[in-house]
């Protein structure tokens, strides 16, 4: 791994040696260290993810460059799980070179991958339930990134967009941010809502999302008094039947906005 990180020094060399560690992530428990700690590592892996801006506007990547730039993410979502240095990560702002990903509409695959593995390290950060990592994504566009993919996503991309909203939600900042008015209430429900109405079939990981957010914004004594108001009658009639009869962990999580007049 030494090796690997020393060759990121060299652009000639750079390419083979993230590839080659992103590969290790599962071999080496503590390898998020190494390059967090190691000279001019994390702006090498800056550098790989600035060099397909352009290639965002207009929109013209291939799925070579976005193979590329996914190892660069993997190596960061490796950074953004362990412990000891995901508050350092986050504190740095490395994570907003990632947002230009999260904002492209593009639906092609190149684009799709980038914005999915760049969900996947916020959805690392936000993994480990950590108070001080939510308060610094909320100073940023996190949740209107999160629910402009949720909108109009592939299911994939708005599943892991749907678990870092949750996760955001789970925080007492997060659910204060997102009911801190009406207007931002009514889009997190209008957007959860609209999930669940354009899909025939869903994924129960997506359902089960959608549920455990709508309930996390019963908890909000503000949010509490209209959420019978915004919650779709597809999660108190037999819609999702099959999917709850399959999962009697969402039927357990779908009690609260099934059965209770908010």
């Amino acid at each position: 791994a030494y090796k690997y990180i020393a060759q990121m020094q060299d652009v000639e060399h750079r390419e083979d040696a993230i590839s080659q560690l992103s590969k290790l992530r599962e071999e080496f428990k503590d390898l998020a260290i190494w390059p967090w700690h190691s000279t001019s590592t994390i702006a090498a892996l800056l550098q790989e993810i600035m060099s397909v801006y352009p290639l965002l506007t207009p929109p013209t990547m291939q799925t070579a460059a976005s193979n590329r730039v996914s190892n660069s993410l993997a190596l960061l979502q490796c950074i953004a799980s362990h412990e000891k240095t995901r508050k350092q990560l986050i504190d740095s702002g490395v994570v907003l070179y990632l947002y230009p990903f999260l904002n492209s509409q593009d639906m092609r695959k190149p684009f799709e991958y980038l914005r999915l593995t760049s969900l996947g390290v916020i959805g690392a950060l936000v993994k480990a339930d950590d108070e001080s990592v939510v308060t610094n994504l909320l100073k940023t566009d996190i949740v209107p990134l999160c629910l402009r993919i949720m909108e109009g996503g592939t299911e994939l991309s708005q599943t892991v967009a749907t678990f870092v909203l949750h996760r955001v939600m789970n925080s007492k900042d997060g659910l204060d941010y997102m009911c801190h008015t009406p207007q931002r209430f009514t889009a997190v429900a209008k957007v959860l809502t609209q999930i669940v109405q354009s899909k025939k079939e869903m994924t129960a990981r997506l359902l089960k999302l959608v549920v455990k957010s709508f309930t996390r914004l019963a908890d909000h004594p503000v949010a509490k008094k209209d959420l019978h108001l915004v919650v779709p009658p597809e999660l108190r009639n037999n819609t999702f039947e099959k999917l709850i009869t399959d999962d009697q962990s969402i039927k357990k999580a779908m009690l609260p906005v099934s059965y209770t007049h908010l």
